[in-house]
Parts: structure tokens; C-alpha cells; sequence
């Protein structure tokens, strides 16, 4: 999917708005409510990792915002070294602040858009990625994220993704974005889907769970899963 990049949100943009956002990004429920399946695509990445790397001690969440998936992984593997990443700093603050009260593990905060990531190589049991690609333009984007990740994990290290996506096939997209289209109006109403929809044309450049994993198996990783996928959302993940 080539969109033009030239009409789209600007970091800052992206940024100002999830600055402003930080509270209702705090709840689950009314953080993701126009993410189809959101705790459960939660609960399966988290618990992939679990079982994936039982004995983990560092945890990297990339477009972390307030904290959520951290939480549920820390639920699951006490203890763990956080590394936490987003663009918004009023996200970061109030992600530390709920991770502390979480975990005695060392917590370090990046500021920063993900694709300026500087990571140490073969470090990290664990990366999550949830509802954070997504705002990644180019395929060279794409390639230096996979690449990064797969890099500053340790071997036999995970990732976990949770995001929108896309269709290959244009009548399949057309499929799906009818289905949310629907979902989204039982949210809201009409005017409420368009707004999402508009957002997501301004914002968003997703890809398909065909193009990530092929882009992971690209990187380098071992073993690729589909965890699971409704309409314009999906979990999955790479072991290296």
C-alpha cells in the first residue's frame, strides 16, 4: 500500500495528540475501544512472551504509551527491567508511574520517535509493539524497525505485535473496512466511524500481516506466529 506521505500527520501532529490523551489511554476500555479484541490480543502477546521466554529479565515496549502492556507482562513475569518507549512524554510519565508501582526492576524512559532507537545489540528478552507500527511510512521504515529489533535481541528473544493492519488483496480490505465500518457505528453512529476512518487516512500507514511477516523472517527471525487476527487488527509475533 503506497500512500502519499506528503498528506500525512507530521510526528509533531501525532505526538500533540496523544500529549492531550493521556488519561483515556491509561483505561483499556476506553483507550482501545475502536481496536477490535484489544484485551485479547493483549492477553495473547503477553502470554506468548511468557511462554516463549519464561526467564526473561528485560523488557522493551516500543509506543509503550500509558503502559498497559508492560502492566500485563509484569503480571505475568514479575520483576522484569523496563525499558519504555513513546513520543509523548505526558504518555511516558504516567507509564513510569504505574510500572514502578509494579515492579522493582530498573525502569529507563525513551523519549524519541522509534525509528531513532539507538539499542544495545543481543539485550532484550522480550520487545512489544502495540498499536505502534502502524505510524511508520516507508518500507525503509519498516526494514530499520524489524532490523533494530531483531538486533537488540537476545537469541531466542521475542516480539510481540498488536496493531492495525491492511489487505494485500483491495476486494479483502474492502471486506474488512466495511465490517469496521459497521463495528465502529455501534460505537457512535455514522459520524463516528467517519471520524475514525478519517484519522486512520491521516495518521496511519498500515501494512499487512503477509508484508511483517515476511519482513521478519527478512530480519532474520527463526520462527514467525499469527497469534490471531479480526478484520483490520492482529497479534503476532517473531522468535529469534
Amino acid at each position: 500500500m503506497n500512500t502519499a506521505n506528503s498528506q500525512k500527520a507530521t510526528n509533531q501532529e501525532i505526538k500533540e495528540r496523544f500529549d492531550q490523551d493521556v488519561e483515556r489511554f491509561s483505561n483499556l476500555e476506553s483507550g482501545q475501544q475502536t481496536t477490535i479484541d484489544a484485551p485479547l490480543t493483549m492477553e495473547l502477546c503477553t502470554e506468548a512472551a511468557k511462554y516463549i521466554n519464561p526467564d526473561a529479565r528485560e523488557l522493551l515496549d516500543i509506543g509503550c504509551g500509558a503502559g498497559n502492556y508492560t502492566l500485563k507482562m509484569l503480571s505475568k513475569i514479575p520483576g522484569l527491567n523496563c525499558t519504555l518507549n513513546d513520543l509523548s512524554l505526558p504518555m511516558l510519565e504516567k507509564a513510569k508511574e504505574r510500572v514502578s508501582a509494579n515492579t522493582n526492576g530498573q525502569i529507563t524512559l525513551i523519549q524519541d520517535d522509534m525509528r531513532n532507537l539507538d539499542l544495545p545489540d543481543n539485550h532484550f528478552d522480550i520487545v512489544l509493539a502495540a498499536a505502534t507500527f502502524h505510524h511508520l511510512r516507508t518500507d525503509e521504515d519498516w526494514e530499520l524497525m524489524f532490523t533494530k529489533i531483531y538486533k537488540a535481541l537476545k537469541p531466542g528473544g521475542s516480539i510481540w505485535i498488536s496493531d492495525l493492519i491492511t489487505h494485500d488483496s483491495e476486494p479483502i480490505n474492502q471486506l474488512f473496512q466495511d465490517k469496521y465500518g459497521k463495528y465502529l457505528e455501534t460505537l457512535g453512529g455514522p459520524e463516528y466511524r467517519q471520524k475514525v476512518f478519517d484519522y486512520i487516512a491521516y495518521e496511519d500507514t498500515p501494512r499487512s500481516v503477509s508484508y511483517q511477516l515476511n519482513l521478519l523472517n527478512k530480519a532474520g527471525f527463526k520462527k514467525t506466529e499469527i497469534l490471531h487476527k479480526n478484520s483490520y487488527f492482529a497479534a503476532f509475533g517473531g522468535i529469534k
